[in-house]
Parts: structure tokens; sequence; C-alpha cells
């Protein structure tokens, strides 16, 4: 099936296959081609070009884009989709003073969520987190991290990466499941959190690899949470098994996180809201992607990460929701962006190639998506009609997505399958 896309008012992120990543100065760039055609061959870009030099070959079908702008679909590298139920009387509890580091001391937080994901059947956990999927999807998402970490308990965290395999199966988009038992302390380890790592590493973890339900480990390292030494550990056993590193570091503290995830190759560090020189330099000297998520930001009133700071040092950056039911129920990753300009001080071009080919080199997929370029998976956003990509981030309430493509075909919003 050929499909000819024509009279494209804009083709954005347009790229070569050799490009990955984009890193400091090269952020500000975003390849376009102005009055546009793309072809798109069963699920895959087969060729572009301009308008002047019009397609001549056959096809089977075309659709006139005329005054609407295409791109790759956002790319979103640090989810929690799958969980079960939602915190909104925590979110009352801060506007009253409270804070999220309160709430967790006193029971709640990611340990609330655990109790309720624990209660709840495969089935359902499925279902719920299928409507996430869908409506993020429908936002324009067409490449996601999905994280374990609400379970804490061998049966619940196995429980959440067999519904992660299952959103894989069901849903035509890329899908990357990252195990995170290491996010909370239970309260039945509180006082012995030792013997709760005991657990994740010696039973939890052999188990998740034998099963082969994720391809990445991740931490919360963190006050109050997880120790470097806690880090390491973990990601040194993790490493034998082929598990490799994502890990949340310097959400509230810089307690040497970023130089334990450096020193183990992580693919990434998320969060970032509280860097130190020590930490920027550390990066510059790695292979490590930073990734901020500002909506966490927004929802919790802490600082935004230092996006000019990383991008001025020559470095790249990726942007992603962090999805979840208690520091950001939110998996809108137009709203990202558009923080991203207003609070980061990133430029739009900034943004969308940190939201798209950085956030696929994020989760190691910008070989498949993430770009405009001939090969690559045909998955894409198609605008309404808008006076340029600058409106994208600049109208941050309005909805500027005409429709979504997934592997070339028009996404279309449906229940969620069942089990």
């Amino acid at each position: 099936m050929k499909t000819l896309f024509k009279n494209i008012k804009q083709l954005l992120q347009v790229r070569d296959s050799g490009v990955l990543k984009v890193s400091g100065a090269e952020m500000k760039e975003l390849p376009s081609i102005s009055n546009a055609w793309m072809l798109v061959e069963d699920d895959r870009i087969a060729d572009f070009g301009s308008m002047n030099d019009a397609y001549t070959g056959d096809f089977d079908e075309a659709v006139d884009l005329s005054g609407k702008m295409l791109l790759p679909s956002w790319c979103d590298s640090h989810t929690h989709i799958v969980y079960a139920g939602n915190r909104e009387q925590e979110f009352a509890d801060r506007i009253k003073g409270l804070t999220y580091e309160e709430i967790a001391n006193r029971g709640g937080g990611i340990l609330n969520s655990a109790e309720t994901l624990q209660k709840t059947s495969e089935n359902e956990l499925y279902e719920q987190s299928a409507r996430r999927l869908e409506e993020v999807i429908g936002l324009g998402t067409g490449a996601v991290e999905i994280k374990s970490g609400y379970g804490l308990t061998e049966d619940a965290e196995l429980k959440m990466l067999r519904v992660i395999r299952k959103l894989k199966e069901n849903y035509q988009l890329p899908v990357k499941a990252t195990f995170l038992g290491a996010h909370a302390i239970p309260s039945e380890f509180k006082s012995e959190p030792k013997i709760y790592m005991d657990l994740v590493i010696e039973e939890i973890l052999p188990e998740v690899a034998r099963q082969e339900l994720a391809e990445y480990i991740d931490i919360f390292c963190e006050k109050g949470y997880f120790s470097v030494e806690d880090t390491n550990r973990l990601l040194t056993e993790a490493k034998k098994l082929g598990l490799k590193p994502k890990i949340h570091v310097n959400q509230f503290h810089s307690i040497g996180g970023i130089k334990a995830a450096v020193d183990h190759g992580a693919l990434s560090v998320d969060h970032l809201e509280v860097m130190t020189s020590e930490d920027l330099e550390i990066l510059k000297n790695s292979q490590t992607i930073p990734v901020a998520l500002p909506s966490c930001s927004l929802f919790l009133s802490i600082p935004y990460t230092p996006a000019r700071d990383l991008i001025d040092a020559g470095l790249p950056l990726a942007l992603a929701t962090d999805f979840n039911p208690g520091s950001t129920p939110s998996g809108n990753m137009n709203l990202v962006i558009s923080l991203a300009c207003i609070k980061m001080k990133m430029t739009p071009e900034e943004a969308i190639n940190a939201a798209t080919i950085n956030g696929a080199y994020a989760m190691e997929l910008s070989e498949e998506v993430g770009s405009i370029t001939r090969g690559k998976k045909a998955n894409f956003i198609v605008t309404k009609e808008i006076p340029s990509y600058t409106f994208l981030p600049y109208a941050f309430g309005t909805n500027s997505i005409d429709s979504v493509y997934l592997n070339g075909k028009i996404w279309q919003h449906e229940s969620a399958k069942s089990l």
C-alpha cells in the first residue's frame, strides 16, 4: 500500500539516517521542507521532497494536507502509565500545604499506589492502563517507555511487567519496558531497607530477566528512598542479567546518583531538577542522555531542569512526561513542549528535537522513529491548519493535532482490548 501525502505546508524534522540524536547547538536546528510531499509504503516512510519537484511515481491513495504540517510522533521516554486508581486526595493535601515528601513519609505517595495496585486484578490493571495508552496516542505519542514500580512485591511487580508486555503486543507502537522495583521502600521494610534491596536484587530481578519482561533497570536514587550504594549494587547485578540503566536522579537532591549512573553506562538520567556544576561535568564526559520532566515540576511546584545549562554545555536533552498518578497525572507531550519553552527557556526547535529524535534515542529507538527519515516507521502527526510550528508550544491550551498515524495508518481511538 502506497499513500502519497501532498501539499504539506511544512514537513518537519527531516533527517538523514545517520542522525540518532542532536546535542548542544545542533538542537537549535529543525530541518524542514516547505510545500512538501511524503510517500508512505506500507508501514515505512519511503520518500519525500518538495512539491516543486513533485512525486511522479505510482501510489494507491493521496491525502491532501494543504495548510497542515507533518512531523514525527512524540517519543515519550519516561512514563509510569501502568498503575491502578488515582491520588487526587494527595493533590488536595498539597494544596492545603503538605509537601510531596511529607505525604510520602506518612504512607502516601508511591506506597499508596502500591497498595492499590496489589489489590487490583491483572485484567483490570490492563484495562486502566490501555485507556491511558490510547489517550496519549491520540495526543501524538508514537513511542513510549513504561516502568513498573507500583508493585513493590514480586507478584505485583511481575504483574505490572506482564501488563506492559500485553500493551506492547496489542498496540502498534514501540513500547519499552523498565523494571523499577526500587521505586520506594515498602512500609514493612522501613526499619531494614537492606532486606528489601536483597529481595529486589536476589529474587525479583532474576525472575524479571528469566521471563524477559524488561530491557531496562531503574532506581529512585534520592534521599529517603535509595542510596548511591544501593544504586551501584543494583546496577551491577542488573548488568550481569543484560538490563541497561535508565534511572531517576537529582529530583530533590544531588547525592551522587549521576556519577553512579554514568559509571554504569546508563542510557539516560531522568529528572535532574537539582544540578551541580560537578554533575554537569560528569555528563559532559559521558554517552548518557539527560531527560527532563517539566510537567512534574509544574504539578509539584519544584524547580525545573536547567535545560539552558545542559544544552549550552553541548549536551543532548530529551523531554518526557513522567505520566504517573502522584506527581504527573498527564501524558500530554504537547504540554511538556510548551512548558519546556515557557519555563525552561528552550526554543521551539530545541523542544521539538528533545521530544522526537532525542526522546527516541533515550529508548534506543532512533533508528526506527523520531524523525522523518527514509526507511523509518511511518509514525507521525498531522497538525491542524496552524501559522507555524512555533504555534504548537505557544498555544499551550489548544489541541493543534488533526490526526495521528501509526505504521502508516491513521489511528482511530478504540476501546481497550481485554487480556
